[in-house]
This record gives structure tokens, C-alpha cells and sequence, in this order.
């Protein structure tokens, strides 16, 4: 297994992630595109010491972006919503 920094690659500090963090206890992260579930549901029990009830994910295709003649692609990028179980203390992004 790869490390826990390696999973995880950073919150994503959103409009869209700090309403779902205030309202559905879910936490949404930057994670390798090769990390599943189990992965990052041990990654984040570990970095942040919570319980975690439930773990979504979404892979995002890299969009084209052009520089006047020079074209390329961005890189994919994968995404983790990961739901605390009742009772866990929502922590802060500073704490680790």
C-alpha cells in the first residue's frame, strides 16, 4: 500500500466541499487516480484519527488547454467524498 500522503494528495477547499463538510459531515479530497476505496478510507481513519462511514469517488478527465499554437491535455485527476460516522469530530485542515 502506498503511503498516506501518497493517497491522499490535498483538501479540496471548495464553495461546493466546505457546504457539504458544514451540512453532511463529508470531506472532500485530491486522491491518486490509482487509490480505491478501501485505501483512502484507511488514509483518512489514520491522518485525521475519525471513523469513516461512507466513501464516494469521481475520476475526472483532464480538459485540453491551449497556449496560442502549443496544445496539450491536463493530467486526469480523481476525487474522494468521504463521510464521517455520527458523532466523529469534523476536524480542521490545519490539524494535520
Amino acid at each position: 500500500m502506498p503511503g498516506l500522503h501518497q493517497v491522499i494528495k490535498r483538501p479540496l477547499v471548495t464553495e461546493k466541499g466546505v457546504t457539504k463538510k458544514e451540512s453532511e459531515r463529508t470531506l472532500c479530497f485530491e486522491v491518486a487516480v490509482d487509490a480505491n476505496k478501501t485505501q483512502i478510507r484507511q488514509a483518512v481513519q489514520s491522518l485525521f484519527k475519525v471513523k469513516v462511514d461512507e466513501v464516494r469517488t469521481s475520476t475526472t478527465a483532464g480538459k485540453l488547454r491551449r497556449r496560442g499554437k502549443f496544445a496539450g491535455y491536463r493530467a486526469d485527476w480523481k476525487k474522494a467524498y468521504v463521510k464521517l460516522k455520527v458523532g466523529q469530530k469534523m476536524p480542521e485542515y490545519t490539524e494535520i
